[in-house]
């Protein structure tokens, strides 16, 4: 009841079996993008869920994309695909060795590395910003993402994009408007964070939001960006 998370880990498995039974031709990574996509980043008093430890708003890094809601994940317009292969790209470009790779993959065999990426489809966005603590330099970052989503709508839909920017950070999204003419239909765009951190070191919050032009559908991501310490030997 305190840490939510033994208790949050059942009750998120039973609602993915549900969607599954539902939608059995969902992927999983089908499945947790409906569950993340449709969760509520709000409390049951419509403001911004608080941390107990602290009393203060909590991050991202506390609750993830929010309450989850099976209702609204069972239609959530658009989903980020992924296949196994997508999951292997991401390993491919860590710089493991094949022991390492192995064992999260369990083995290395018939594993295509010829085409390694960071970029993982996945529903949520985290760009780290590295800087000099002894030289005191604080770089901008500008950081590229490619999505995918998969229209799961009835049928011919149009979206546009709404962001939460960081702070210290500008946000672009292209193109602003997804247009599908059909279910099934996959649109890709870029997100583009351009950020400038400060002294403090803190991380920065923001999302970005595909709302549907009728209204039916808001399908939501998350945006972290995080700083992360160089200290280089003299």
């Amino acid at each position: 009841m305190e840490s939510g998370t033994s208790v949050a880990s059942p009750h998120v498995s039973g609602i993915a079996a549900m969607l599954k039974s539902v939608r059995p031709e969902w992927s999983p990574s089908a499945i947790k993008s409906a569950l993340m996509t449709t969760a509520n980043p709000w409390d049951n008093t419509q403001n911004r869920i608080i941390a107990t430890e602290t009393n203060e708003p909590a991050t991202p890094l506390g609750t993830g994309s929010g309450f989850v809601d099976p209702n609204r994940a069972l239609d959530p317009g658009l989903i980020y695909d992924a296949t196994p292969q997508d999951y292997v790209n991401l390993l491919c470009s860590m710089n493991f060795t094949e022991e390492q790779f192995n064992t999260i993959a369990r083995s290395s065999a018939n594993h295509n590395c010829s085409n390694p990426s960071a970029d993982l489809n996945y529903p949520s966005f985290i760009a780290l910003w590295e800087f000099d603590l002894e030289r005191k330099n604080y770089p901008w970052l500008v950081k590229k993402f490619t999505r995918t989503v998969t229209n799961v709508g009835s049928g011919a839909s149009k979206y546009t994009a709404k962001v939460e920017v960081p702070r210290n950070a500008s946000i672009s999204v292209s193109p602003q408007v997804l247009a599908f003419g059909k279910k099934y239909e996959k649109k890709s765009y870029t997100l583009t964070i351009r950020y400038r951190g400060n002294e403090k070191f803190t991380a920065n919050y923001g999302s970005v939001t595909w709302v549907e032009e009728n209204g039916n559908h808001i399908v939501r991501s998350p945006i972290s960006v995080h700083p992360v310490i160089q200290v280089w030997d003299s």
